[in-house]
C-alpha cells in the first residue's frame, strides 16, 4: 500500500506544473487613526503588479485597509 501511495505522489508531482511563488511588497493604510503598513505577502496567479494590485486591494479591503502602492513583485521558483 505504501508503494502505491508513493508512486501516486511521484506521478502527481511530475504531471502537475510547478507553481512559482509570487512575493509582493506593498504599502497600505488604515484611517481613523492613521496607520501605515509596509508588508510582504504571497499571491497566486500571474506575477505582475496589475494582478498583485487587484488581488491585494480586495483582500486588504476586507481588513479595513486601503492599498497605497505595490513596491515590488518577485517571482521565485
Amino acid at each position: 500500500m505504501k508503494q502505491i501511495a508513493l508512486s501516486l505522489a511521484i506521478l502527481v508531482a511530475l504531471v502537475l506544473p510547478a507553481q512559482a511563488a509570487c512575493t509582493v511588497e506593498y504599502k497600505a493604510k488604515r484611517d481613523n487613526p492613521l496607520e501605515l503598513f509596509f508588508e510582504t505577502t504571497q499571491i497566486s496567479g500571474a506575477c505582475t503588479k496589475e494582478n498583485a494590485a487587484q488581488t491585494l486591494a480586495a483582500q486588504l479591503a476586507e481588513k479595513g485597509l486601503t492599498l497605497l502602492k505595490i513596491v515590488s513583485v518577485t517571482e521565485q521558483e
